[in-house]
């Protein structure tokens, strides 16, 4: 009974974690499209993924988990993703196809919700390896970002965070069609709930 009550729990520190990263998709617009104030956008990028990491450790380490944390964490990290995916094509540090990708894979797995929702099923738990994809691709975006400022290692920041975006868009679409299997299975196996 304590579990369920703690699970309902709102003002969490993971949360407040999210809550930030959150807050912080704005800033970072305007940080990469009016001011064009790399160095600061750099950091904003660096606290958000800092973040991102501890948000999930602190609801182990602290027993924070909540049904809020569980949809609020993964919905900033796709929309500070798709943010900054936006901003650097805008800017022209990445293709725009890579976006498209990436994007269109997040497009992808929000129309299979659906079929959990019409079984009265809870969305699949996350897959580890989504997450060290979505870590990889928040890293490898300030290395690009790097790589564009006046500083001895902006060669090595092109060079490096091209190949995390590599590496991370290969095994987020990897993943993506993971969850995509397993929503066609739930859907051939159980039926709507509606149907009963």
């Amino acid at each position: 009974m304590f579990g369920g009550v703690f699970a309902d729990r709102i003002l969490t520190v993971p949360n407040a974690l999210s809550v930030l990263r959150l807050i912080g998709v704005p800033v970072f617009l305007w940080l990469m499209l009016v001011e064009k104030a790399d160095g600061w956008a750099f950091a904003l990028l660096v606290v958000s993924g800092v973040t991102d990491f501890l948000d999930g450790k602190l609801a182990r380490l602290l027993d924070q988990s909540s049904r809020l944390g569980a949809l609020l964490d993964p919905f900033v990290d796709r929309l500070f993703l798709v943010t900054t995916l936006a901003a650097f094509v805008i800017r022209g540090l990445i293709p725009w196809w890579v976006a498209a990708i990436l994007i269109g894979r997040d497009l992808l797995l929000t129309l299979t919700l659906s079929v959990y929702r019409r079984r009265d099923l809870d969305p699949p738990e996350v897959i580890y390896l989504g997450k060290a994809a979505t870590f990889a691709l928040m890293s490898a975006l300030p290395w690009l970002l790097a790589g564009q400022m006046d500083w001895p290692l902006d060669g090595f920041g092109r060079a490096f965070g091209g190949a995390l975006l590599v590496w991370g868009t290969a095994v987020y679409v990897w993943t993506g069609a993971l969850y995509a299997g397993k929503a066609i299975a739930v859907a051939r196996a159980i039926p709507p709930a509606t149907d009963h």
